[in-house]
């Protein structure tokens, strides 16, 4: 199957996750995401079933911890990868508050899982990138060679949003840690301007599209896309807010050349998950 989009940022359509995360329901009331799809949940056959109709052909599945509570684990986002090492990538989810426990569950993560990533969605734990809790997972994120993966702009849950601010954050992250690859979801908006200029400015750090339709790109971004930013942005749904058909059905109004459409779609996150 020629590849035609990997998908940076997603999860498993599971019956308990709003019940799990109570603040993201508002976020997929906004967005008229199926909130009945969502809570009746759908199976690994069934959801590549979706992915075929949008034309996606891999996925990053996340898992979710928050304090004091798994959401999704890394043993079932395992199950799927397993099932359909073809289809899926998982990237762990961990228990920010015990850095030396999280280090460990994220190298069985990549280790024996083989998962391609780290995500901590910092509002989840009202702690911004930068706070101490995470710096030994970045430690350990460069040693394995995978990517940090986190939210930034506005919360769209009904959470506080300074925790999605680049500036100063994303910013003093990338400072501290060089080597450290940062893929930055949600677009940033609205501070749209300043991940933009932090991709620009640091070498590894990237912005992924996930959790706005297309046609909802701030035109700063579509602008950065096409020209200086070619290799720095990264397709994503956040698959079941929003689906792959709507979306992909929208890249093409984007008016992007093949080459940055490719790269938008695959290459650049190809890079970044070292596959």
């Amino acid at each position: 199957m020629a590849i035609r989009a990997i998908d940076a940022w997603a999860q498993i359509a599971m019956p308990n996750f709003l019940k799990a995360l109570p603040e993201v329901r508002r976020l997929f009331v906004q967005s008229k995401a199926p909130i009945a799809l969502l809570e009746k949940g759908l199976g690994p056959e069934q959801t590549i079933a979706l992915m075929d109709q949008g034309g996606v052909d891999k996925v990053c599945l996340s898992a979710w911890t928050r304090p004091g509570q798994v959401c999704i684990s890394n043993e079932v986002v395992a199950q799927w990868t397993a099932a359909h090492p073809d289809r899926f990538y998982g990237i762990a989810g961990v228990d920010l508050l015990n850095p030396r426990k999280a280090c460990l569950e994220l190298e069985k993560a990549v280790k024996d899982y083989g998962f391609k990533g780290l995500r901590v969605i910092p509002w989840l734990w009202k702690l911004p990138p930068d706070e101490k809790h995470y710096y030994p997972l970045f430690v350990k994120c460069i040693e394995l060679n995978v990517p940090f993966f986190t939210q930034v702009g506005h919360t769209g849950p009904l959470m506080p949003s300074e925790t999605g601010r680049p500036i100063p954050y994303i910013d003093q992250v990338a400072l501290t840690f060089p080597e450290l690859k940062i893929v930055g979801g949600h677009i940033g908006y609205p501070w749209s301007n300043e991940m933009i200029s932090l991709c620009w400015k640091h070498e590894n750090v990237y912005i992924d599209t996930s959790a706005y339709l297309p046609a909802y790109y701030p035109p700063e971004l579509v602008h950065y896309m096409k020209t200086y930013g070619k290799d720095k942005v990264c397709y994503g749904s956040n698959f079941p807010q929003l689906g792959w058909k709507a979306t992909m059905d929208q890249v093409k109004d984007l008016g992007l050349e093949k080459e940055v459409e490719e790269k938008f779609l695959y290459k650049n996150i190809s890079k970044v998950l070292n596959i």
